[in-house]
């Protein structure tokens, strides 16, 4: 947002920089309090796992700083490939980083509209409950269970 002045300058850019700075910053996410533990079973299973976001930087630093990156072989940023959920394309490539068919793949998300684009890709997707507060639980235990890895 810029706000012009009579002068001809930009009175909202430093706020509006500083704002997204700390957006980006790894330390201000918090990961829901049921994220690690299914990655870890999932992972430890031997399941090939990937990240397909829309956010306007690259998230590994943030998954890096929370100890769950190592979780993940492939990242997909939807500002690398010009194009946004729920476009097919994102999909597809996340399934070939992954060395995965799209019709033996789940995609995990919590947009319906955006994260539902994973099933005209023909991937079955699961979209988490929403209301949930960061650092709270999310529902992902779930997975598990779509995974064949009940608990």
């Amino acid at each position: 947002m810029c706000v012009a002045t009579l002068h001809g300058g930009c009175r909202g850019a430093p706020v509006v920089a500083r704002a997204l700075t700390q957006l980006q910053a790894p330390e201000q996410w918090v990961p829901y309090t049921d994220t690690a533990t299914p990655l870890a079973r999932l992972a430890q299973a031997g399941l090939a796992l990937g990240v397909v976001s829309d956010v306007g930087w690259d998230l590994r630093a943030t998954f890096a700083h929370h100890g769950l990156d190592g979780y993940f072989s492939a990242w997909v940023h939807s500002y690398e490939h010009g194009t946004e959920k729920p476009d097919p394309v994102l999909f597809h490539h996340a399934c070939r980083e992954l060395g995965a068919d799209p019709s033996e793949t789940l995609m995990v998300g919590d947009h319906p509209a955006k994260d539902g684009g994973a099933v005209g890709a023909g991937l079955r997707a699961y979209v988490l409950p929403a209301g949930s507060a960061p650092g709270s639980l999310r529902g992902l235990n779930a997975v598990l269970r779509l995974a064949g890895l009940s608990q």
